[in-house]
Formats: C-alpha cells, structure tokens, sequence
C-alpha cells in the first residue's frame, strides 16, 4: 500500500481524534440522561427497543432507548431486564419498574460490567415489572428479528447446547450458553475471535452473493447492488455491531467508488466507518471489540497489499499464504490489546487460525444453507453434514487448547512498551515499501526509544492500588524495579491474580498478611495458581512487630496494627492476645516510606489514604 495514504487528511484528522477521545474524553451521561431518575426508582417509562434480547436464566435483557420519564421528556438508555415480556426489535414501550446503577466494581484487571456499559453510552438498569406495547416495530423490522431468532431456534433445536452456541456464533455472533470450559479452550486456542460476527462475515456473504449471480450471467451493476442490499440486511440480522457496520461502510464506500469510476480503497472505507462510528458513539473507543476489529483490518489491509504474492504461484499456494499473512498480522497487531484484556498469550492461534478459518466459512455456508433446508422441510440434507462441521470445529478448537504452550500468562504491558511495539509492527509491515523505509525509520525508532525514556522517566514512581471488593480489601505496592508486594489476600484470589497480572507483573516477590490468616489461605492458594508468589509472610509465625524483611532495596518492617475508626483517627492494639490481632507493615525505599494497615488503608506522608467500596484507587507515590 502506497505510503501516500498514511498523508491523506481524512486519515490524520482520524488519528488526531482518536487520540483527543483516548487521553481527554470519559463516558458521562448528560445533564437530561435518564441516569438522573435514578433516585425516583420505580418510574413509568417510554423507549424504544434498539437491540436483540439476549436471553439469560431469568430474564430476556435489551438496551432501550429512553424517550421520556414519568411523561416528562428524557434521553439517554436504559439496560431493561424484562421476566416475562419478549422484547422486539425496535418496538416502543411503556416499562414500569425500577432504576438503578448498573452493577459496578472496578476491580484492577477485573471485567467492569459498569464501565462496559459506559462505551455504550448506557448509565442505567431497569428491573421491568411490566411492560405495554405503545407501537409495533415496521414489518421490516419484524422479518429482521423473525429471521434471526429463527436461525438460533432451528441450531438449538437441532444440535446440543455447545453445537448451537458454535453455529449461532460463527454465523450471526450470537454465542448463547457455552460451557465455560469451551469458552476457554476458544481463548487459549486463539480462536475466540471466530465466535463474534466481523468483518468477514460480510465479506463472506458480498462474495457469495457475487458468485451466485456469476451463476446466472446477471450484469455487474446489478450484481453490486444486490450484494450491498443483502450484505446490509446480514449484517441488521447479525446486530450491527461495530466490526460489521465497519465492514458494510467498507463495502459501501467500494460500491460508491464503483459508479464514481473512482478507486475509493478499503484503506479510505475503513478510515470513514471508524469516523462515522466513533461520532455517533465516542466511548466505542473504549471499547475491546471496538480495538481489535479496527486494528486487524488495518493490519490485514496494510499487510496484504505491501507483501504482495509472486504471480506464477499456484492459486491454492496463494491461498493459504494469504491466509498465514493475514493471521500473522492480526496475531501481531492484537497481541498488546488481548495480552491486557485476557492476560493470556496463544502460541498456537497462528496455526489454529490457518486451519479454523477457512473452515469457519464454510460452516457459515453450511450452517445457513441447513437452515434453508428447514424452511423447505428438507433439512436432513444438510443436518449430519452441519453437525459433523460442527463436533470437528469443537474438536480442533479443544486440540489445539490442549497443546503445550497453548495458553500462557501474560502480564499486562505498560503504554510506553505499546506505543514502541506499535512502532516496530508499523516499520515491519512497510518494510517492502522500501522507499518509505527509508524516509522514516530513523523517526520510527526514535518515537519508539522516546516512548521508552517517557514512561521510566516520568512514569515510574512507586505505585500502590488499593483494592476493595465489598469491603475485602488488599492493597498491591509496584517499585519502579518491578518489585511486587501484596499486603493482605481478603478478595478472591483469582480476581487477585488479574490484578496482579494487570499491573504488569507475573511474580510476588512476597504476600505479607495482617489478620485472619486461616481465612485468606485459601485465597493465597488460588493466586499461586496464575502468579508465581515468592514468599508468603505471616503476622506472629514469620515475623512480629519490630523485625524486619528485606527484598532488594525495599525494607518491609512489621508494627502492631493500626486501625481507623469511623470518625477518620488512628488507633494501635498494641499487645499480642493470640486472638485477632494484626500488623501492619512500614515500606520503605530512599525517600519513600508509607504504612499498609490491614490491607485497608495507607498512610503517607501524614494522610491516611482508605480505600473505596468496590473501586480501585491509584497512588503515585
């Protein structure tokens, strides 16, 4: 791909916007938003349904889009929970029920349901207790939700829970119910990916649709017509989410380019579907699935058009190149974003990918030509060969998550080491284009060295996180040498381990306890199981107030136990009763020196720093 792009004004007014919403823009509700009802609770509202139910144990959930609140005129979204109406698409309803916060805790490393929400520009939940049609949603819109929720009966009613999840996803992006057991061998095979409808997807049906028609000799004007419309009507049927409206816009901008006889690019497709997006919904920058489908279409796109194929190569040969390259680069481009969101890396997901993906099209194929079948009552056509595809795809999924080395844990990288990555993948994906080589490797490392300098110069302080989950606290110290402490292990040790894990680190150099010993072993046990714990120090069996332990520079030395009362004033219990006492523990390293009491609060510099109820807060120390 021609350098020239990376000038193009559309491309670097993108960049500059992306960056403006990533360093300065944080999800709020407005000052009309429904959010602001919350303290009224239970409200009688008007909204209209803006996506497909997902369906849960006990409820049938859906964002609404809220219009007004008691009859008074408001915006913003709601997440409904409904227990016995069926939401349609696009229908308008009057809800009663209650508001509420959506269920938050901002665990570091941990899934914030809260915040999720928040990139969908959704602040509120709403427990339904009944529900009234106000309008119906337009026969269109009917047949849309009528053919979707169609497609998933007939795969549920045909194939085991696991199958069914399998063919939902790979054809619509609509997973259901998957044992968690296989939803991991997905993530530690690198193949996770294949059960979200992308991109592809909507490439797949605009090159069937082509194909169909070369069938029938129709012209190409009205082959390329038909293939937007149908493409378009796939991608409402999947749900429109962000990797599929970007890849219809692709496809959109490629047909526009066709009748302007211009050469409109997929590279300026995917510039202007990001921007579109990132407009209407500005959070959606925060978002993983988001991220991940935007940068591997660039990847893909920049990879495949500059590591170009030699002409006399058997197609067959090309084919499965193209294939390496395009999971090669993808793996590369993504590596940062799901090492940080998943904490895992798959050594295997280059080979898996070369082998799932040519195959998960052509179950995409099957699957839905076995549910024609069923509307023609014929679907013992296709019914053992769509199984068959189905329990080979789960088996190659679960051999390759089995495989040594499949899954392994990975520490979250620090911005610096991203932003240097990015620029080494940047350089290695021009390579060939030589001449461009040449002009900017030299700016190209040294962004990535400055990258470096900026996060350990500035950067680096002694960081402490206090960690609380309803009021199980831990607190986790990180050094600028890569020194780990973690004072205390009340909250769940896998939960724990994440956190750890997200700080940038594999190891404890020592988990030092203040109290209640028997009840946090357990919890020890369970981080040991992902984070390599060096030592686990215990108040009164491995040290007492007045000794001390040394790691590295770092002097970590015991006191009796200092506890906050609920006007805000220290108080000590000093004195061993062999009951429930505690310790708390003096850090300290040239001019840094805090106490960490009870994994609950520090205090620094003479202020007392506690904790919040189901948060994580940041000190830079």
């Amino acid at each position: 791909m021609h350098y020239s792009y990376y000038k193009r004004p559309l491309f670097l007014l993108l960049v500059l916007y992306v960056a403006l919403l990533a360093f300065f823009y944080k999800p709020a509700p407005s000052s009309n938003d429904v959010f602001h009802k919350i303290p009224l609770k239970n409200v009688t509202l008007t909204g209209k349904v803006v996506g497909f139910a997902v369906q849960k144990p006990k409820s049938r959930n859906v964002i609404v889009k809220v219009y007004s609140v008691n009859g008074e005129k408001t915006d913003g979204y709601v997440y409904a929970r409904f227990k016995e109406h069926a939401p349609l698409w696009h229908e308008t309803l009057q809800l009663e029920g209650r508001l509420k916060k959506p269920y938050s805790i901002a665990l570091l490393g941990n899934f914030d349901w809260g915040a999720y929400l928040a990139t969908k520009n959704v602040f509120t939940e709403m427990a339904v207790s009944s529900a009234r049609q106000v309008r119906a949603p337009s026969w269109f819109s009917r047949g849309i939700s009528a053919v979707r929720g169609d497609i998933l009966e007939v795969f549920e009613q045909s194939f085991s829970r696991n199958l069914s999840a399998i063919a939902g996803g790979v054809l619509l992006g609509e997973r259901g119910e998957i044992d968690p057991s296989l939803y991991a061998d997905f993530q530690d095979s690198g193949a996770i990916h294949l059960l979200v409808a992308s991109g592809g997807n909507v490439g797949f049906v605009t090159l069937v649709v082509f194909a169909f028609c070369a069938l029938f000799g129709a012209g190409r004007k009205k082959t390329v017509l038909l293939a937007l419309l149908i493409a378009g009507i796939y991608t409402l049927i999947a749900g429109a989410d962000a990797p599929l409206v970007r890849a219809y816009f692709m496809t959109a901008c490629a047909v526009a380019g066709y009748f302007l006889h211009r050469n409109s690019g997929v590279f300026q497709g995917l510039v202007i579907s990001c921007f579109v997006i990132l407009l209407l919904n500005p959070g959606a920058v925060f978002e993983t699935g988001f991220q991940m489908s935007f940068l591997a279409t660039v990847a893909i796109i920049i990879c495949l058009n500059n590591y170009t194929l030699p002409y006399r190569w058997p197609r067959w040969v090309k084919f499965f190149v193209q294939i390496f390259l395009a999971t090669l680069s993808t793996q590369l481009v993504l590596l940062p974003v799901f090492t940080n969101v998943f904490y895992k890396v798959s050594f295997v997901g280059l080979l898996a990918n070369m082998l799932l993906v040519p195959l998960a099209s052509v179950l995409m194929a099957v699957s839905f030509g076995y549910y024609v079948c069923t509307l023609l009552h014929v679907g013992f056509l296709l019914k053992v060969l769509t199984g068959a595809l189905l329990v080979a795809f789960q088996r190659l999924v679960e051999f390759f998550a089995s495989c040594p080395g499949a899954s392994v844990a990975a520490a979250a990288w620090r911005p610096g080491w991203i932003a240097a990555y990015y620029a080494g993948v940047f350089f290695l994906f021009n390579l060939p284009q030589k001449e461009f080589v040449r002009r900017v490797w030299k700016w190209i490392a040294l962004a990535a060295a400055l990258a470096l300098v900026v996060q350990y110069a500035f950067f680096n302080r002694p960081t402490v996180w206090l960690l609380n989950e309803w009021n199980k606290s831990a607190i986790l110290l990180r050094m600028p040498d890569g020194t780990r402490v973690l004072f205390g292990a009340a909250i769940d040790g896998e939960k724990l381990a994440r956190a750890v894990l997200s700080s940038g680190a594999r190891s404890l150099d020592a988990v030092l306890i203040s109290e209640d010993v028997s009840a946090q072993s357990a919890q020890i046990n369970a981080l040991s199981a992902a984070v390599h714990v060096k030592k686990v120090v215990l108040p009164f069996t491995d040290i007492w107030p007045g000794e001390e332990i040394k790691l590295d520079g770092l002097t970590l030395a015991a006191r009796w136990g200092l506890l906050l009362n609920r006007q805000g004033k220290l108080w000590s219990n000093r004195g061993y009763s062999g009951g429930r006492d505690s310790l708390s523990y003096e850090a300290a390293q040239g001019d840094m020196h805090f106490t960490a009491a009870n994994s609950r609060f520090i205090v620094y510099d003479g202020k007392v720093y506690d904790n919040e109820r189901n948060a994580t807060r940041t000190l830079h120390l």
